[in-house]
């Protein structure tokens, strides 16, 4: 009798601890519930429903489905799945696949509103007739007007495929995009493409047939071609403007890193009455991180490269050299133009600026110093050279003012966790640009942080498929259409206001 009414405890102890797991969702089957069934008790029976903790479920969409840990709820088979270890090769359902497939889905859902919509408004209550009105009445100037106008364009701008010209149409099918890069007309982009059978190649794309209803381009290819990856690259300035591009090619096997001026003259197979071909010079430089043009008159024709803990500054003609030592890799540059200084971004998170003047030797080099909690990718300096924009590899946007080292704005919504990916600061139209690790496209108010436009790539996310934009007022020179140009896999778009 003792050993019975032992084994009857027992087993009530059992059935305590199963019903108490499957509680929440009423069932008694080992891996389904109904989902009206799990949104009518909390996954820890408590009474006030705010224990509600984050999990798999609520990001499928169903947040009135309870959580069971080491579960997922498929809101379309109303079931519970188990998850298994991601180590497991003939697990098909983990978290990463579970992210994928919800992103895959945000993204279709946002295009199909893109095409369905035609036009979006950033703002309530922010339409042309109101901003004239307003600006009629005096309740705005005419700078307030154009950036408020070029917001709302923004807001309305539609996506159109752009036809690519060139001399060898199979490369076009095959070459996928990498970087797009607009010099400063905008009438030119320079491009990066990577080539099916391994390396890269270059190309430059005239922007002047971008027009509407039909949008097409020329692109002008060049024999050159290397089988080493481009770090960065920028414009610049040895004959005339962006006379030339300035590449930095990481080092391969025996042969070593390189900076690389290309002109721009290799591209046009035609050279115009006394235009000469320009300058191809490669200097010598071990990996280098990132690279910049000066356009100081007291640094002239000079470009530097951020290596791991070093700068050197480069004179073209000379090839004199300055190296500044720093305690972390170099990952963007930009030159000022009025004040001789050198902005830095690094992976420690410090941003600094070297002051030109002061000898590599000296003390006292490090006018400015500014700071991040995570690796700085970005940096872009304001026109009157009192603000510096910076972005992180935390998806963190900064506005600075240089002139109290105080972050004076912050910018919501990128999303970074690894990759180096650049800022686009317009200040003319008043905006900023900005592709995260998401493959999404952002434009957000330079002037108060509102977000004003998501654009979803046309393909699925992935790594190798983030997009490389350009956004400008005029693109295809002076009388260009203004827009924002997407390049993603073997494809080109423009996304234009009217």
């Amino acid at each position: 009798m003792h050993q019975s009414s032992w084994k009857s405890r027992r087993h009530r102890r059992r059935g305590h601890r199963h019903n108490a797991w499957f509680r929440p969702h009423g069932s008694n089957e080992s891996y389904s519930c109904r989902k009206d069934a799990g949104a009518q008790q909390s996954p820890q029976g408590s009474s006030d429903g705010h224990g509600e903790a984050p999990s798999t479920s609520s990001t499928a969409g169903s947040s009135s489905v309870p959580d069971l840990p080491g579960y997922y709820f498929d809101p379309e088979k109303k079931r519970y799945f188990r998850l298994l270890p991601g180590h497991n090769n003939c697990n098909p359902l983990t978290k990463e696949s579970i992210r994928q497939k919800e992103m895959e889905r945000k993204r279709l859902r946002l295009l199909e509103e893109e095409e369905q919509q035609g036009k979006k408004i950033a703002r309530l209550g922010f339409n042309a007739s109101s901003l004239l009105q307003k600006s009629k009445l005096g309740f705005l100037n005419a700078t307030s007007y154009c950036r408020l106008a070029h917001e709302l364009r923004v807001s309305c701008m539609q996506r159109k495929k752009v036809q690519i010209q060139s001399s060898d149409p199979s490369a076009l099918a095959s070459d996928q995009f990498n970087l797009i890069m607009a010099d400063t007309n905008s009438d030119r982009l320079f491009s990066v493409n990577d080539v099916k059978v391994g390396g890269s190649k270059y190309g430059i794309i005239s922007l002047h047939g971008l027009k509407t209803p039909t949008f097409r381009v020329h692109m002008h290819e060049n024999l050159y071609f290397t089988n080493r990856k481009v770090n960065a690259m920028c414009w610049a300035s040895l004959n005339h403007l962006d006379s030339h591009v300035l590449l930095c090619l990481m080092g391969i096997a025996e042969t070593p890193g390189c900076a690389t001026l290309l002109p721009t003259s290799l591209f046009v197979s035609n050279h115009a009455a006394g235009d000469r071909p320009g300058m191809l010079c490669s200097f010598r430089i071990p990996g280098a991180w990132s690279c910049a043009w000066s356009l100081n008159i007291q640094a002239n024709n000079c470009f530097s490269t951020g290596l791991s803990r070093r700068v050197l500054v480069t004179s073209v003609v000379t090839g004199h050299r300055q190296s500044f030592g720093t305690s972390s890799d170099v990952l963007t540059q930009q030159f000022a133009v009025t004040a001789p200084l050198l902005f830095n971004g690094c992976r420690s998170g410090e941003i600094f600026a070297i002051d030109l003047r002061c000898q590599n030797q000296g003390k006292g080099w490090k006018a400015t110093r500014l700071f991040h909690d995570s690796a700085v990718t970005s940096v872009q300096i304001l026109q009157e050279e009192q603000r510096l924009m910076a972005s992180d590899m935390a998806g963190m946007i900064k506005l600075w003012d240089l002139r109290t080292t105080k972050c004076i704005r912050q910018y919501e919504g990128h999303v970074n966790e690894y990759a180096h990916l650049p800022l686009h600061v317009h200040e003319e139209e008043g905006i900023m640009v900005a592709v995260g690790q998401d493959c999404y496209t952002r434009i957000w108010s330079l002037h108060d942080g509102q977000l004003l436009r998501t654009i979803p790539s046309p393909y699925p996310t992935s790594k190798a498929d983030i997009p490389s934009v350009a956004f400008s007022s005029r693109l295809g020179g002076a009388r260009g259409a203004p827009g924002l140009l997407m390049a993603v896999r073997q494809d080109l778009y423009c996304f234009s206001y009217s």
